[in-house]
């Protein structure tokens, strides 16, 4: 099962990833996105076809277009179709990728100790269900 939706791929028991996603929801008005951890089927299924291998992932994932996108990319594509001035973050893609990834990976390194994180995966409420994939 394809989304026809951009699909964000995130940590489902990282505190700052579940932060994130919840963050991307309320600032989402076109509803564009859908969602599904890492830990999930959707992930399972889909995610190897890119050769993404899921036991070393620590990073946000976006399916957009048939294209995966990790890391900066991904959380700059994201930030880029969020309303207000959320957008204007997207002018951060000028900086060359390794550079980007370097904060971006130091972030993820540290994610656990700063962020915490939860003994199982965060499970939305009824009325966001259907924001997330399997």
């Amino acid at each position: 099962m394809i989304s026809k939706n951009p699909v964000i791929f995130f940590d489902g028991v990282c505190n700052l990833c579940n932060a994130s996603v919840q963050f991307v929801i309320e600032h989402d008005q076109k509803d564009l996105f859908k969602f599904t951890a890492l830990q999930g089927d959707y992930a399972k299924e889909t995610l190897p076809k890119f050769n993404a291998d899921l036991e070393k992932l620590a990073t946000i994932l976006l399916l957009e277009d048939g294209k995966l996108y990790t890391k900066s990319s991904a959380a700059l594509r994201v930030a880029r179709k969020l309303n207000g001035l959320i957008p204007l973050l997207y002018t951060f893609i000028i900086v060359p990728k390794f550079m980007r990834d370097w904060v971006y990976d130091w972030i993820a390194k540290n994610r656990y100790k700063w962020w915490g994180k939860q003994e199982s995966c965060w499970v939305p409420t009824p009325a966001l269900k259907s924001k997330f994939l399997p």
